[in-house]
């Protein structure tokens, strides 16, 4: 109880350095003009946000950082609490750097007048070379390559192939937060509340430091949301999209509990499953649209519904996955 008191404090602080250095940090992006650029081919009320600052991501990612190098300063010398805690760290830094440059390009690179950043190709080749990294580092170095079932209280060994599952999992998980970063509030609120339901069940595991983590990650996703919410003062970007989505997948991997992501993950899940059923069905019929846009959300959009009410209708479906999720993690 007591651990999981400090966790619930960590959060708390961590919302409080955010949102007072919050301010300060949107009024810097402002200065250098670093605005979000708008997609030509996204829905039209989407060009009221142009100018919006974007890599907001730096603005939960820094204390994040700041706050678990704190607390883990002194614990590096211990192999299992150092290495445990600083895999997800690391993969939180990398690919908020990969998002960081796909931002820059997109804002000052030569694509940038259509809000286009990195080219795909070379951005899904980084994001494998850096999730492919963390699956050898998961198996090697802390010794994480098992799957646990829901009502199985043994987890089961599956061996070298666990790196590439890994590594599939961490960059699918980063796309699939990505997608989903296209309304006020969306990828913040669900990534919140996936990082929440982990927490809860690193802290049922006795993975306490794991569980710190996560819960430093939501209070400062709680905060960043402060300036997130619609109309959004502050856009995530690919810096804060990329890092949380791949950070997601390697917190639910050192659980043993990534069976659970599809359905802790169900809106992000569902917004990549959209955009390849958008992509199949185009190419199968020859022109045809299944949705009116890709992903679901800007379907929606066009379909009537606001962005508040996508938001928080997605908000309570994914809280409900959540909910699920632990449930089974309890079975």
């Amino acid at each position: 109880m007591r651990e999981a008191a400090f966790d619930l404090t960590l959060g708390v602080t961590a919302f409080l350095l955010t949102v007072i250095w919050g301010g300060p940090f949107i009024e810097l992006l402002k200065r250098f003009k670093i605005g979000k650029q708008i997609r030509v081919d996204g829905p039209q009320t989407h060009f009221t946000k142009m100018g919006t600052p974007t890599m907001g991501g730096l603005l939960f990612i820094v204390p994040v950082l700041g706050i678990t190098a704190v607390l883990n300063v002194v614990n590096l010398v211990k192999p299992v609490i150092g290495r445990s805690i600083l895999l997800p760290l690391g993969i939180l830094v990398a690919f908020a750097l990969l998002g960081a440059v796909d931002d820059w390009e997109g804002l000052r690179g030569r694509r940038s007048k259509t809000g286009e950043g990195m080219l795909g190709r070379y951005k899904f080749l980084y994001q494998w070379v850096l999730a492919g990294t963390a699956g050898v580092m998961l198996y090697f170095f802390l010794g994480v390559h098992s799957l646990a079932l829901p009502g199985n209280p043994f987890k089961i060994n599956i061996g070298l192939i666990y790196i590439p599952i890994a590594a599939f999992i961490i960059v699918g998980t980063s796309n699939a937060v990505n997608i989903i970063d296209g309304l006020d509030g969306l990828a913040g609120l669900i990534s919140a509340t996936a990082f929440a339901a982990y927490g809860l069940i690193a802290v049922l595991q006795g993975q306490f430091f794991l569980a710190r983590f996560c819960y430093t990650l939501v209070g400062a996703l709680f905060a960043f949301l402060w300036f997130n919410a619609h109309p959004a003062q502050l856009m995530m970007g690919d810096t804060g999209a990329l890092a949380l989505g791949a950070t997601l997948g390697t917190v639910s991997l050192m659980t043993g509990q990534w069976l659970l992501l599809p359905i802790i993950a169900i809106i992000p899940v569902s917004g990549t499953l959209s955009v390849i059923l958008q992509v199949t069905y185009f190419k199968w019929t020859g022109g045809k649209r299944l949705l009116k846009m890709a992903p679901l959300h800007h379907h929606l959009e066009l379909s009537g519904w606001s962005e508040t009410q996508i938001v928080q209708r997605f908000w309570l479906v994914g809280l409900l996955g959540a909910m699920v999720g632990i449930g089974l993690a309890l079975l």
